[in-house]
């Protein structure tokens, strides 16, 4: 990621999405209207546990991609039990690209969960969005994405 920090660092995680933050306005209005409405929630970094529209924590749970060449594709993450009370839904169109890359492996967790995502305009119009989960990372190049809170089953 360009700005969020979220790395592994001496046996447990460090987030900071402030440099993001900081450098959101400067490039809000070229992400398209639903990447846009998405970075731009301020519950979307809201860290602390008192907030349940906070990214960080949600579990990957699903991972739907068209094979009708259709350029759709769905991430589903399920609530924290201790943080949220929804689960998340986001649903790309336009995908040119989708990958997730395994950084390395921690094996007392049962699921991958998320630690902080970063979206930024694509040169070509468009987002990148990228999710640095508990052991991976997910990067989706698309024309634009749409987020949904609730059931991500």
């Amino acid at each position: 990621m360009k700005y969020v920090t979220a790395v592994w660092d001496d046996g447990g995680f460090y987030v900071d999405p402030r440099p993001y933050l900081a450098e959101l306005p400067k490039f809000r209005d070229r992400l398209p209207v639903g990447a846009r409405e998405f970075a731009s929630d301020p519950a979307h970094y809201a860290l602390g546990y008192g907030n349940s529209r906070c990214v960080k924590d949600l579990e990957l749970s699903g991972i739907h991609v068209a094979t009708d060449k259709s350029g759709k594709m769905t991430l589903e993450f399920a609530p924290n039990q201790w943080k949220h009370d929804a689960g998340l839904r986001i649903s790309y169109s336009g995908v040119t690209h989708f990958s997730i890359d395994y950084a390395h492996a921690i094996d007392w967790m049962l699921v991958d969960t998320v630690l902080l995502d970063e979206i930024l305009p694509d040169e070509g119009g468009g987002c990148v969005h990228e999710i640095a989960l508990t052991d991976a990372s997910i990067t989706v190049r698309c024309e634009d994405l749409r987020a949904t809170w609730g059931d991500a089953s």
